[in-house]
């Protein structure tokens, strides 16, 4: 998206961005597990999104599997997500999940999705309302 100017939108669409996790397993047949809404930003959105997706497929690699066997498994039994709202912008796992396979995480921080949650937020708001 672009304003009139011709750079990028600087507001986030009407319906604000949120990302869509889907059980690649089927258990939840075609309809997504949950749509997590309240990310600020495109960005905020896609660095959810990936680090979800890794920490998925890190949850199904076991030691000595090969990159192959990882994204079978991860196809059998993981979790994708989906960024709704960015457009052209929104992050998809087809562009890294091979390398994601191939190569595990450097640090925990590439698994760390659970930081950049909006409801994290949330909570917080609500604990604070609490006391």
């Amino acid at each position: 998206m672009s304003d009139d100017l011709g750079g990028p939108d600087l507001l986030p669409p009407e319906e604000g961005y949120a990302v869509r996790i889907r059980d690649l397993s089927g258990g939840n047949g075609a309809e997504p597990v949950e749509t997590i809404r309240g990310f600020v930003s495109a960005e905020h959105a896609n660095a959810f999104a990936r680090r979800y997706v890794r920490d998925s497929l890190e949850r199904c690699r076991q030691p000595g599997l090969r990159p192959e066997a990882v994204m079978e498994a991860w196809l059998s039994f993981g979790e994708d997500a989906d960024v709704l709202g960015a457009g052209d912008e929104a992050w998809r796992s087809t562009a890294e999940i091979h390398g994601f396979a191939t190569y595990p995480p450097e640090d925990d921080e590439e698994r760390n999705w659970r930081v950049l949650d909006p409801r994290r937020d949330e909570d917080a708001d609500d604990e604070d309302e609490d006391a």
